[in-house]
């Protein structure tokens, strides 16, 4: 079970943005990256193509790139405090808490 999942919101803690709030958008496991929305936004050059019968022109396209999952902290939904992230069973299933309500996440 990962601390950090689709559909959170979480908190920069370090690099350019830090204190900056997104939503998780994806999860990368094996690299250890979360991509943010809002967050980490890179712009790539296109180049011009042909699809079919139409003319795509050059262009540049911004887009969120991933984030190391130690730059990021997961938002307690119930006290909106930036929290770490504990493991606990309840009624048989394993569920992720925060540490700083002591409730649990989902």
């Amino acid at each position: 079970m990962q601390r950090i999942k689709k559909g959170d919101t979480v908190e920069v803690i370090a690099g350019k943005e830090i204190g900056e709030r997104g939503e998780v958008i994806e999860v990368l496991p094996k690299q250890n990256r979360v991509v943010v929305s809002g967050i980490n936004i890179m712009k790539r050059h296109e180049k011009a193509k042909q699809v079919g019968n139409q003319q795509i022109p050059a262009q540049i396209v911004e887009f969120e790139a991933p984030i190391h999952l130690s730059n990021v902290m997961l938002v307690c939904p119930h006290t909106n405090q930036r929290t770490r992230v504990g493991f606990r069973y309840e009624n048989g299933r394993k569920v992720r808490y925060s540490k700083k309500s002591g409730k649990a996440i989902d």
